[in-house]
């Protein structure tokens, strides 16, 4: 399995580059975040990859940190996405989107990028529930998706101390929307 690739780029060809590693040019699949990040011709790159090997072809995938490579994989699990759709998704959003968007539940977000419809960013995000936790900037904090929770509570017409009450019994890990519909369901017992 070829996990990394160092050398210079010798070609840039949206979504592809390629990458000289001491005479062999390696062509490179890679998300637009990471080809608009990568050096100049002629300069040194570090690539982190994932290769694919099927039937039809052998394709090298290149990502310029570990959380996209992470993202990516986690990703090509889910029934019905492939490596292709894969790499849509990490070039219309960054992984911190992605795991925003899966963390509080927002296939709307996910229906904007090119190739993903309704259906499957329902199953990405039920897929990817809990995966991706690790990307969000300041991960393990639940301070967001709750006042969200408690602000939704009081636009609809409960007392402080009532959602108060009702994000008590709310798990940790819970997104928005999810959250919401618990709450209420607690509410009215």
């Amino acid at each position: 399995m070829i996990g990394r690739l160092r050398g210079t780029v010798a070609g840039k060809n949206p979504p592809q580059v390629l990458i000289d590693v001491q005479g062999v040019g390696y062509e490179v699949d890679v998300p637009m975040s990471t080809f608009c990040a990568l050096p100049a011709l002629g300069e040194p790159a570090i690539l982190l990859t994932h290769f694919v090997v099927r039937e039809d072809a052998q394709i090298l995938f290149g990502f310029l940190s570990a959380d996209e490579r992470e993202a990516f994989r986690q990703l090509i699990k889910i029934s019905g996405v492939g490596p292709r759709t894969a790499l849509s998704l990490l070039s219309g959003l960054s992984v911190a989107d992605l795991a925003a968007a899966v963390a509080q539940q927002e296939a709307c977000r996910l229906v904007k990028v090119p190739g993903i419809g309704k259906k499957t960013a329902e199953r990405l995000l039920l897929e990817l529930k809990g995966k991706l936790g690790d990307a969000l900037p300041g991960h393990g904090s639940t301070a967001a998706p709750r006042t969200d929770i408690s602000q939704a509570l009081l636009a609809l017409g409960y007392s402080e101390k009532e959602a108060e009450a009702a994000l008590k019994s709310l798990p940790a890990d819970i997104g928005v929307s999810e959250g919401i519909k618990m709450a209420l369901k607690s509410l009215n017992r």
